[in-house]
């Protein structure tokens, strides 16, 4: 437990998937579409220090954060709401989430993960509404029960630390494990993490970046008979004041950008998840397997803003998701058949409160960031049918019915101030037809490809948001929209040789009626508002290509390169007519390399990598406006370099260590409210027992 894993290759195909069929292990090699995995060997290697950022070296993500704790991947050209996360295959996503990127990937502990699946540019056949990007499946870790003997008795745990000069941050978190082989297991762990003020090249130690974080997590697994297991969980993470810095007074100009004129903005975000689930498998009936998850979310969302004036208020969302899914996995004459439903609903109340600038109270708002006392269904039906033509032909078709409701109690015209209700309902269809061919006999070669629908539902922050949206903007509510659509083309080649795998995908996504920012032509105080409308067409396109090579049993290369473009009729400026722009925040070309050198007994390895990515300069009306994050001209191409070492002392103590930014580049993300470190040095110490 916690302990480094034997080198895996970087691209390795090998790994058994569930996210991309949903209803039957697969590994990446025969999935139907685009598969990228993250090991819990790879996780800890990379000491990574958030989600988000665990994902910044798979080709096609592109990391943007706001702030130091807020971050959020770009899939494929897209981010936010448009793309979609899953926790043990539970829908993370809730109708609050706001647009462009926003912080809430962050509230998933990455110390709690056992692996992630990713899919690019899919999901929304298998999995609803938001896969637009793709799907991203995180896994949690359980005690470990199925490897042990039946009937043996266990118990362990596990210490690790994370350190980081750069953000003079600490991290520790604790595990321990107790059960019986085969018949059941308890994993217990908890997360503490303190983190500090970034030191950037260039600008040095940047103010107002630091915040502290604490999470923990709870799960049993119980067999109950031959067939059938219950498992029950509950994590809670919560974030204490993570400002954007960008938009006050303690923001520091990078190439040009500018401060914000805020003393204070900071967000505290509270997360937790409680499910049940019960499995079945070889069961017999019309179903092969059954699996039924009721689960139950909360969120909880406290913003604090101090103005120049310096007038304050407060935005508060509170979110309480109830969700039910069916799957069902059954083998007919006609292929093999996942099937079922799932139902997600969100109530959700909002509040806010203002100040005078001389310090008293003022008013209670309407509403906080999204309307108030609001309520947002999700149904949806799906069936996919795998087929096997002969020896080498795989066949996968899918479809899904899904319907929308959404009801606001509650929103506010900032102008006068009046109360306002909306309700609305949607219904979309969704289909997907994909193959896999094995191009030779050995099952080496394979060649993939297909067409995907893909849908995005107007949420509550879409038809009722009251709140800044890009520098000097605000944004009001937007009833009557309709779903955006998506059509994904994709066709890629896949290999796994003894000493050499790689992957090599062109993707084109198609945009119809997607939902982007209007202004109205009215001020509301010294802000531009802006509400929400149904654009009009566009695309996203690029390339992926991923490989290694195995040297020999010491020596290895991997790296990967990503090139996307993407463009669509939007609202630039201040004009009410459709022009064709770039889609916002696309980075155009990033690659990652590096060489491995590893003991014959993997007890010791040392790493040496570096990534790179082109000049951001296709921007759009919004992205030119937003002066904050993005330099004039664009966001600087920039290249990094990091060295890292493991060594596994003995089976209970492994350190892992890192120089990071060998080069000390000044460095930001694409679309980011602050620079990423300089150089600093980076320390992982893992204890089982």
């Amino acid at each position: 437990m916690l302990q480094l894993l034997a080198a895996e290759p970087v691209t390795s195909l090998k790994e058994v998937m569930v996210t991309a069929t949903r209803g039957q292990e697969t590994d990446i090699l025969n999935a139907p579409s685009t598969a990228r995995q993250l090991s819990s060997g790879q996780l800890q290697e990379r000491m990574v220090r958030s989600l988000p950022e665990a994902l910044r070296q798979l080709p096609g993500v592109h990391v943007q954060k706001t702030s130091n704790g807020q971050g959020s991947p770009f899939i494929r050209g897209f981010t936010g709401f448009r793309t979609l996360a899953l926790i043990d295959g539970i829908r993370f996503n809730n109708s609050t989430f706001r647009e462009g990127p926003n912080q809430y990937w962050s509230t998933i502990d990455p110390l709690a993960l056992d692996r992630l699946e990713l899919l690019p540019s899919q999901g929304s056949v298998l999995y609803g509404s938001d896969a637009i990007g793709g799907t991203l499946n995180a896994f949690t870790k359980d005690s470990g029960w199925r490897s042990v003997e039946d009937g043996q008795q266990f118990h362990s745990g596990g210490f690790s630390y994370r350190g980081s000069t750069a953000e003079q941050s600490h991290g520790e978190r604790v595990e321990f494990n107790f059960g019986e082989g085969g018949e059941w297991g308890l994993h217990l762990g908890g997360s503490w993490r303190s983190f500090g003020n970034v030191d950037a090249a260039d600008i040095g130690r940047q103010p107002r970046t630091g915040y502290d974080e604490w999470a923990h997590d709870a799960r049993l697994d119980v067999t109950l008979d031959d067939h059938w297991t219950l498992t029950a969980v509950h994590q809670q993470l919560q974030q204490d004041d993570v400002w954007r810095t960008h938009s006050t007074i303690f923001g520091i100009p990078w190439q040009g950008t500018t401060i914000g004129t805020d003393r204070q903005r900071a967000f505290e975000q509270e997360r937790t998840l409680s499910y049940l689930r019960l499995s079945g498998e070889k069961l017999e009936g019309f179903a092969d397997t059954a699996t039924l998850t009721l689960s139950w979310q909360e969120m909880d969302e406290a913003h604090y803003r101090v103005r120049s004036k310096p007038a304050r208020d407060t935005g508060v969302v509170n979110l309480d998701t109830l969700g039910v899914d069916l799957q069902l996995t059954s083998d007919t004459p006609i292929g093999r058949l996942t099937y079922g439903a799932d139902y997600y609903r969100d109530s959700v109340d909002s509040a806010s409160t203002f100040w005078r600038p001389d310090g008293s109270f003022d008013r209670v708002g309407i509403q906080g960031p999204v309307g108030d006392d609001s309520t947002y269904g999700l149904l949806g039906v799906f069936l996919q049918d795998a087929i096997t033509a002969g020896e080498r032909l795989h066949f996968y078709f899918g479809s899904r019915y899904t319907r929308v409701d959404a009801d606001v109690g509650r929103y506010e015209d900032p102008l006068t101030r009046a109360a306002a209700s909306l309700s609305d309902e949607w219904s979309q269809f969704s289909a997907s037809g994909r193959v896999v061919f094995d191009l030779d006999a050995e099952d080496h070669w394979k060649l993939y490809g297909g067409v995907s629908q893909g849908f995005r539902a107007p949420n509550l922050s879409d038809l009722s948001r009251l709140d800044s949206a890009r520098s000097s903007e605000l944004e009001t509510a937007a009833p009557g929209l309709d779903p955006e659509e998506f059509l994904n083309f994709e066709i890629g080649l896949r290999t796994v040789q003894e000493d050499f795998s790689a992957s090599l995908v062109y993707f084109h996504t198609t945009i119809d009626d997607l939902i982007v920012r209007k202004p109205t032509g009215r001020m509301v105080g010294p802000n531009v508002e802006v509400t929400k409308a149904n654009g009009g067409d566009g695309f996203v396109q690029g390339v992926e290509f991923a490989g290694d090579y195995r040297i020999n049993e010491n020596w290895s290369l991997f790296g990967s390169v990503t090139w996307t473009e993407g463009e669509a009729e939007q609202f630039p400026g201040s004009s009410n007519t459709l022009a064709r722009e770039p889609l916002s925040r696309v980075v155009p070309v990033i690659g990652h390399a590096g060489i491995r050198w590893q003991r014959s007994d993997a007890k010791f390895w040392a790493e040496l990598s570096g990534t790179a990515a082109s000049k951001a300069d296709k921007l759009n009306s919004a992205d030119r406006a937003d002066t904050q994050r993005i330099p004039p001209g664009g966001t600087p191409g920039y290249a990094l370099i990091n060295f890292r070492v493991g060594w596994r002392i003995n089976d209970s103590l492994s350190i892992t260590a890192s120089l990071d930014n060998l080069l000390d580049e000044a460095w930001r993300s694409h679309g980011s409210g602050s620079n990423e470190p300089g150089f600093g040095g980076t320390l992982g110490v893992s204890v089982s027992f």
